[in-house]
């Protein structure tokens, strides 16, 4: 009997909360009696800080995350092993939901507001700690919402890897791993909350590797052929075409094994270049320009050259029809509010970014709404936004000012601040999923919307062509 009457009990319970969870103010409730816990995935995350393609540990407890939720789990798609997909539900529309877990590079930071990366060691410099984390708290809560409403339709989650250059989402993009997709909402960590029209660059990438001739530095340098010489050489003649590219290029490089010893003619040499711009066609120009520097360098300096493509995505194509109603669900959710504790070290980083105090009005409220956008950086959402209709926005996961890929991104990345930004984040996509779900004539008026920006005669084609996963192009 005591039995019986305890699993009653549970069974009234379950059936309360599934009613409540019909009513989309107590899906908000929901996720915030959750945020603790969210919170607690994402800081484990932060301390993983696991690079692209490496991310085994992230990954792992994301898939896991959603497993016990009820998903339905797809791991190692697109010959990616991190990347993954978990579903729940049945039948359309099929509403995406993308979430990154990869860190950077040489960034490593505690949680305070002074600079105190003692390595060279990887950090979540852009919050995709809190990105994957958030995404996934509104996947359930969407899933929680088409449970309780015996709702037809199915919300996917995107594990995505190595946005940092790794153009984790072109090969699944490439696998037509969205071809049944009918919106993809996605986000972003940031120094403000907004849901404006987004705007990327292009960008192709590729490591170009220069082999040569080992020698004496000082007893027999005439037998050497320097490998770093043509690295050199290929920077001066790359830095020389700037001044003949369309303004708004942009190009960077880093050298990334220049050799052993100064007594060493290096034999081999290796540069890592990117190269932006926000229409891919003139970025394919630049990048074929390029390689034609990387061929004289190697024909000057006596050495052979060859190059791998890394990474290469599209530039962002916005979706008005979604970003309105982006917009005015994060206006619905508001902003975050700091505590004493957390305007102290507020104050703390903006002084360290040369500010006398801390904005935080960009952190409580919401910017207004624009219909166009300057673009900055690239993503691999690019591609993704010329398959599907697709719609994104930002929060104040970061003290307002500071810079992405910064030690202070990182530490604020790590504290209570960062956090709230990304339940603000987590809230907006699950009313922004839910009201596509209720509105099916909203989801076609963006696959209209979609046809035309990208034009008649539109042909997905990668950016990094057919080349596999770059699996280890952070080791």
């Amino acid at each position: 009997m005591k039995n019986f009457l305890s699993y009653c009990f549970l069974v009234t319970i379950l059936l309360s909360t599934m009613q409540a969870q019909k009513n989309v103010d107590d899906v908000m409730k929901n996720l915030d009696g959750k945020s603790e816990a969210y919170g607690a995935i994402a800081q484990n995350i932060w301390e993983l800080a696991e690079m692209g393609y490496l991310e085994e540990k992230s990954s792992a407890l994301l898939q896991n995350t959603l497993s016990s939720e009820g998903f339905t789990v797809k791991k190692g798609v697109a010959g990616i092993p991190t990347a993954f997909i978990a579903e729940y539900g049945s039948g359309g529309p099929v509403i995406a939901i993308l979430g990154e877990y990869d860190a950077l590079p040489g960034l490593s930071q505690q949680a305070v507001a002074e600079k105190k990366s003692a390595n060279k060691a990887a950090g979540h410099a852009c919050g995709h700690h809190l990105f994957g984390t958030a995404s996934a708290a509104a996947a359930i809560a969407v899933k929680d919402w088409l449970k309780a409403n015996n709702a037809k339709g199915r919300v996917r989650f995107y594990g995505c890897p190595a946005e940092e250059g790794g153009s984790g989402k072109v090969y699944m993009v490439r696998e037509g791993l969205f071809n049944d997709v009918d919106v993809a909402l996605h986000w972003h960590p940031g120094a403000e909350n907004e849901a404006s029209a987004g705007a990327a660059l292009a960008n192709k990438s590729a490591k170009f590797r220069f082999h040569g001739i080992s020698a004496h530095a000082a007893g027999s340098p005439e037998k050497g052929r320097s490998a770093l010489d043509a690295v050199e050489a290929m920077n001066v003649m790359v830095n020389m075409m700037r001044e003949h590219i369309p303004e708004q290029s942009r190009i960077h490089y880093v050298i990334t094994d220049g050799g052993k010893a100064p007594n060493v003619v290096p034999d081999f040499a290796e540069v890592y270049y990117y190269a932006r711009h926000n229409r891919r066609d003139v970025v394919i120009d630049i990048f074929d320009r390029i390689i034609k520097a990387a061929e004289g360098a190697a024909l000057g300096t006596g050495t052979t050259m060859d190059f791998e493509m890394i990474g290469g995505t599209h530039e962002l194509l916005p979706n008005l029809t979604l970003q309105k109603l982006m917009h005015s669900n994060l206006t619905k959710v508001g902003g975050v509010s700091y505590t004493e504790q957390e305007t102290v070290f507020a104050n703390k980083i903006a002084k360290s970014l040369g500010y006398d105090k801390v904005n935080i009005d960009r952190a409580t409220g919401v910017q207004p709404y624009e219909t166009e956008a300057k673009a900055y950086g690239s993503t691999d959402v690019g591609d993704v936004s010329f398959t599907v209709p697709t719609v994104g926005m930002g929060t104040a996961t970061w003290v307002p000012g500071t810079p992405a890929h910064s030690w202070q991104a990182v530490a604020a990345g790590g504290t209570s601040i960062g956090k709230k930004g990304m339940m603000v984040a987590a809230k907006t996509l699950t009313l922004t999923a839910i009201d596509l779900f209720k509105n099916n004539d909203l989801i076609e008026k963006a696959k209209v919307e979609l046809l035309e920006r990208r034009g008649a005669n539109f042909e997905y084609i990668p950016l990094l062509g057919d080349r596999a996963p770059a699996l280890d192009y952070r080791k």
